[in-house]
């Protein structure tokens, strides 16, 4: 039968590439040989079903185990109800349970019980009728809010002094954060401590991206497939594009094999790897377009904002940070600190932000645009002016972080001139103090600097001038645009206080200062 790469749901091993489970997550059959309760918690689509779910299927196989995986999300519909939340995760468990195990293995009838103990009482009774220790792998926990989550947990921690006998062997609960996050996810109090109500727990495992010899393993199954080649440049730009997270790595190839290269006699190389992404981001699929509900939680925005302002961190509580790197958008980076996740993210990120901004953008004239289709640079700097003098102070309430709003106006600006025919590349990075700007458009290529002037802070012109001198000469460019956002207080209205001035850095370049 014929293999494709996932990017829906849990892999299914007769129909897609997959990398092995239990070599992803070693510490677990150890684990439940010890009768452990623990958690695993990872980003969205990182293949923690699809691992947990093979991994109860080889425990299962492996005669030792009667092992399960079942999920609390149907209970998220019920999060008033708790009696109801439990009955329709008890009746999801029973279906589950009749799918993956043998019939000498499935669970007996689900005893009778008093709403906030149904939980509890089925794992009781199924593991005293059980043949063989009970194994269960709990997924999407952090589905479940405010009373049906504490309950559910609390449930757990009762039983588990019974265990083996008269309670699960071992068990997991699984889920994008770690269990000092679950209460937060409720709308609770800020966070649960170590008095929780599952405090039980023996460890917390994340599942770990995949490293490049990971992407070339599952990029070989297709090979050895099909015959169709990924070069090595390619298996190692597309780990760079990712780093290594599964459903990126998965969709990159799917694009890839599916829609740009279907001939397999076609070899697969960085240059359609980097269309791919491109289709990737324009298309926003699911994956990505679930980052802008991420985006607006105020603990994320917390770091996502002064990342992309280029600004310090400030207070952030360091378990903030940790919820944001469970959530997979950012990571630490041994020598920059604290960066995005990945390329793909690092593109996607501002542009969501935009995407209110953009859908706000009025017509706008291709005014600069000559009769060969180059961008001709004078008529362009004209446009943005009359634009942002007309448009920007309406726009700027469009923006769901204040504190970048003038870039993410920009940014919708730039979309609209590369729309159809260019590109828009992104660098900023917490403590930069700047965001720097590519336009490319054929042949034609700008550089742009963007820095705010903030209250009690001097005129940014004299750093960014030497800032954008580097940019410009990592761009081979000659000249380019530094643009200065006053955003003092007391300051007039936009369309008084923009203009531009001539400048020309120390190593000669000539920019053009636009104060807006």
């Amino acid at each position: 039968m014929p293999h494709w790469f996932n990017i829906a749901g849990p892999c299914q091993p007769d129909i897609h590439y997959m990398l092995p489970a239990a070599a992803r997550l070693p510490e677990v059959a150890d684990l439940v040989a010890q009768r452990s309760y623990f958690v695993l918690h990872a980003p969205r689509q990182s293949g923690k079903t699809t691992a947990m779910l093979a991994l109860a299927q080889e425990l299962t196989a492996a005669g030792t185990y009667t092992a399960v995986l079942l999920t609390m999300e149907v209970g998220a519909a019920f999060q008033d109800d708790l009696g109801a939340a439990e009955l329709a995760i008890l009746n999801d468990w029973h279906d589950a349970a009749t799918w993956q195990l043998p019939a000498a293995l499935h669970p007996p009838p689900w005893p009778t019980a008093e709403p906030g103990t149904r939980i509890g009482s089925a794992l009781r009774a199924w593991a005293n009728a059980s043949p063989r220790p009970l194994v269960v792998f709990l997924d999407e926990i952090d589905a479940l809010q405010d009373a049906a989550l504490i309950s559910v947990l609390r449930q757990l921690r009762a039983g588990f002094p019974r265990r083996p006998q008269a309670f699960p062997w071992a068990l997991a609960l699984i889920g994008l954060r770690d269990v000092r996050d679950y209460k937060v996810a409720s709308g609770g109090s800020p966070r649960l401590v170590t008095a929780s109500p599952f405090n039980i727990k023996t460890r917390s495992l994340t599942l770990a991206t995949f490293d490049q010899a990971d992407v070339a393993a599952l990029y070989g199954q297709h090979t050895a497939a099909t015959g169709q080649i990924f070069t090595p440049e390619a298996i190692a730009h597309a780990f760079t594009l990712t780093q290594g997270h599964p459903w990126l790595v998965n969709a990159l190839a799917k694009v890839t094999v599916e829609q740009l290269a279907p001939d397999r006699t076609q070899v697969i190389t960085p240059a359609l790897i980097d269309q791919a992404k491109e289709s990737l981001i324009m298309r926003q699929d699911t994956h990505l377009d679930s980052l802008a509900e991420r985006l607006r939680e105020p603990r994320v925005r917390a770091i996502i904002e002064p990342m992309l302002a280029g600004q310090s961190l400030g207070n952030v509580p360091p378990d903030d940070l940790r919820f944001v790197q469970d959530l997979g958008l950012v990571r630490l980076d041994p020598t920059d600190g604290l960066v995005v996740a990945n390329p793909i993210y690092h593109e996607v990120l501002p542009r969501v932000l935009a995407s209110t901004t953009i859908a706000s953008l009025p017509k706008i004239t291709p005014t600069w645009l000559t009769s060969e289709g180059r961008i001709a640079a004078p008529r362009l700097l004209d446009a943005f002016l009359a634009f942002w003098q007309q448009h920007g102070e309406p726009l700027l309430s469009t923006s769901p972080y204040a504190e970048i709003a003038p870039h993410l106006v920009l940014m919708a600006f730039l979309h609209r001139v590369a729309n159809g025919g260019g590109t828009i590349e992104r660098e900023y990075a917490i403590g930069r103090g700047r965001m720097d700007l590519c336009l490319r458009y054929g042949a034609d290529v700008f550089g742009i600097e963007v820095k705010v002037w903030r209250d009690q802070r001097p005129d940014p012109l004299p750093d960014g001038l030497t800032q954008l001198d580097g940019y410009l000469a990592r761009l081979n460019l000659a000249t380019g645009w530094l643009i200065i956002f006053d955003q003092r207080r007391g300051q007039p209205a936009i369309a008084e206080r923009t203009r531009t001035e001539a400048a020309v850095t120390a190593s000669g370049r000539i920019v053009t200062v636009i104060r807006a």
